[in-house]
């Protein structure tokens, strides 16, 4: 009997705003296990960028942590990233949310000119060094065209987003709902999820669409 695909989960937080996206994160984690893998998820233990208000949209006053915030999103069952060990898994998978790009990296700040948290971009380097497939949903390609630079990557339609991903060296390609690309070289799969005004069923289908692709890899 195969032994079961084990995927590393890295979320960045908990809420779209400043965070993982929870639609994102859980359509992903329902897929692995759908689809017959399994998962571990990690998070760095890092202060967040900082705290919004989903309601109205505001900066809140307070301070958090994205390891304990994703902790909400895995029910308690998560590590810090420092103690993710590559050869310990079959693929590594990021869900979007703009946490990605405040918390994982500084995108969201710095444009191309943006930093990669440490932990994370060694997690995807020790990930292609093994030729392990890597997946990335919403915004979180850019994580990708930073560290990796000359890969296929999509983000959906968004422009900005996509001359800044061409801008670091990589190829972007539109898509539309559910849809991935798939960089048979780099082992990389990415889905716009919500970078397109989607559903959360467009959600489950670019979850699912994803992990489905990464498992064929």
């Amino acid at each position: 009997m195969e032994t079961q695909k084990k995927f590393a989960v890295v979320l960045a937080g908990c809420g779209v705003f400043d965070g993982a996206e929870i639609h994102e994160a859980t359509m992903t984690l329902y897929s692995i296990k759908k689809n017959g893998a399994e998962y571990e998820i990690f998070a760095p233990n890092i202060q967040q960028h900082h705290v919004v208000n989903h309601i109205s949209g505001e900066e809140m006053d307070e301070t958090r942590n994205v390891l304990i915030e994703s902790a909400r999103i895995a029910r308690g069952n998560i590590k810090a990233l420092s103690e993710f060990k590559a050869e310990q898994f079959d693929a590594i998978i990021f869900p979007g949310g703009f946490g990605v790009a405040k918390n994982l990296c500084d995108f969201a700040i710095n444009g191309t000119n943006c930093t990669v948290d440490e932990e994370v971009e060694a997690a995807i380097k020790k990930m292609f060094a093994l030729k392990k497939p890597i997946g990335a949903l919403c915004i979180s390609p850019v994580l990708l065209a930073k560290v990796l630079g000359n890969v296929e990557l999509t983000i959906g339609q968004d422009k900005g987003t996509a001359e800044a991903i061409e801008n670091l060296g990589s190829t972007h390609l539109n898509t539309n709902h559910g849809e991935v690309i798939v960089d048979k070289v780099y082992k990389v799969a990415t889905t716009p999820c919500y970078m397109l005004d989607a559903s959360i069923t467009d959600i489950a289908d670019g979850a699912e669409n994803i992990v489905k692709a990464i498992l064929e890899m």
